[in-house]
């Protein structure tokens, strides 16, 4: 790879597009299944029989999509490659009685959904999107990508200890946002909001996943412009870059190998336990399908997963200028340096010798460089979908990442070379 094309920011350019476009796992899968469909993909339903043809195919449930390629010829024991990711970010979820307020202002029900830094929520312009179910089953998705919430902070004059303490959330009392003004709060308020908003008929909304976005567009940082700011880039990124990568494997002249696929699920930040989540059946279930619909046994689905391998891509922590003793001394991963391999050898990563050695396979097939991360011993380590997808389906799986500043943030902060590079990596994996 030349230096030029190494750090072409088309790639990074489209991500920004990627994230504003998907301010929910919803929107999320969506777009990628928008992608997927203008690249041939198509969408099979989970109701339907399947059958063993070649080509690009796709599920959708909820917030998670699975999407996989069928060279043409594929055995039914043919093994998979999986990139792995997740769609959901941590934010500020609606409740089911959404609509409150107190001393004449309007104000929105939240819960708090995953580990977000909530200090980074404070005085940020908000809009809200999610997923409306109506009356007949059917769902629709809402978007209002504008100023609407805020959750205000307390002045410094009402609380000096600030200063000398500081910051203390309380998450029930201090994180509902205001979006309006009146003394009278009407329920069904923000459901009508949005059902104006959304164009469906006044009360067919019956249920709804609504959650809280900034509407501040990802940009470009810096005096040479060489970080990326943004929101949900954990795990967005991954999700963006594994759906590029797929559509260039599926697109290239020359056949895959093995059957590339794409998992992103729904629901890690919150231990992936639900029907899309990595702890699910989700993942399992389709594969096994496919192999079954190229006409396979179950020694074909055994001989398949034994010689699958999957990665785990999700975002990591590049060091911090300013807290360098939170890291571990010998390991520090600095943005526009490459992907990360990340281990941990109490299994919160599923990445062990021989994984390392795939995935050094493939940067060195991409001309791509890589960095490892291990946590500080004093400093408890994060987890990923990675060691569930190891245990679940008995698939050997690889964790590695793009490292970034502010995780959790609802704008974080990475290298703008880092998600080119990250999508070169895997698509020289999926094309092994």
């Amino acid at each position: 790879m030349t230096e030029s094309a190494r750090f072409d920011r088309g790639h990074t350019d489209d991500l920004m597009t990627f994230l504003a476009a998907s301010p929910t796992p919803y929107h999320a899968v969506a777009t990628a299944a928008e992608r997927l469909e203008k690249a041939g993909f198509k969408q099979v339903a989970e109701t339907d029989a399947w059958d063993g043809t070649s080509g690009g195919k796709y599920v959708l449930r909820g917030g998670a999509i699975v999407a996989w390629y069928v060279p043409e010829g594929a055995a039914p024991h043919t093994p998979f490659r999986i990139v792995g990711a997740h769609t959901d970010s941590p934010n500020l979820r609606v409740k089911p009685l959404p609509d409150t307020g107190a001393h004449g202002w309007r104000q929105v029900a939240v819960e708090i959904y995953g580990g977000p830094l909530l200090n980074s929520w404070l005085d940020r312009d908000l809009g809200i999107a999610g997923r409306l179910t109506l009356r007949d089953g059917s769902t629709r998705l809402v978007n209002v990508d504008r100023p609407l919430l805020r959750v205000p902070q307390l002045a410094i004059h009402l609380d000096r200890s600030v200063t000398a303490d500081g910051l203390k959330l309380d998450k029930q009392r201090h994180m509902q946002p205001v979006w309006g003004l009146g003394r009278d709060v009407r329920d069904g308020d923000l459901i009508a909001f949005l059902e104006e908003t959304a164009g469906i008929p006044a009360g067919e909304v019956t249920g709804w996943d609504l959650m809280t976005h900034s509407v501040e567009p990802p940009a470009y940082l810096g005096r040479d412009r060489e970080l990326l700011a943004g929101p949900r880039m954990d795990n967005l990124l991954s999700v963006h870059a594994g759906t590029a990568a797929l559509m260039a494997v599926a697109s290239s002249s020359s056949q895959p190998a093995s059957i590339p696929v794409l998992a992103a699920f729904d629901h890690e930040e919150n231990g992936s336990q639900s029907d899309t989540g990595a702890d699910g059946p989700l993942l399992g279930t389709v594969l096994e399908r496919s192999v079954y619909a190229r006409g396979g046994s179950y020694e074909d689905r055994a001989r398949a997963f034994a010689g699958t391998v999957c990665l785990s891509s999700d975002t990591g922590h590049a060091v911090h200028p300013n807290y360098a003793e939170r890291h571990d001394p010998t390991h520090h991963p600095r943005v526009n340096g490459g992907p990360i391999l990340k281990v941990n050898v109490n299994n919160r990563y599923a990445t062990d010798g021989s994984g390392r050695a795939e995935f050094t396979a493939a940067c060195e097939a991409a001309d791509v460089p890589f960095q490892s991360f291990v946590s500080n011993n004093s400093m408890p380590c994060g987890t990923t979908i990675g060691p569930i997808t190891a245990a679940r389906h008995g698939i050997k799986t690889v964790d590695i990442g793009v490292a970034i500043l502010s995780m959790h943030s609802v704008r974080e902060l990475c290298g703008a070379d880092d998600p080119f590079l990250l999508a070169n990596a895997l698509t020289a994996f999926l094309e092994r």
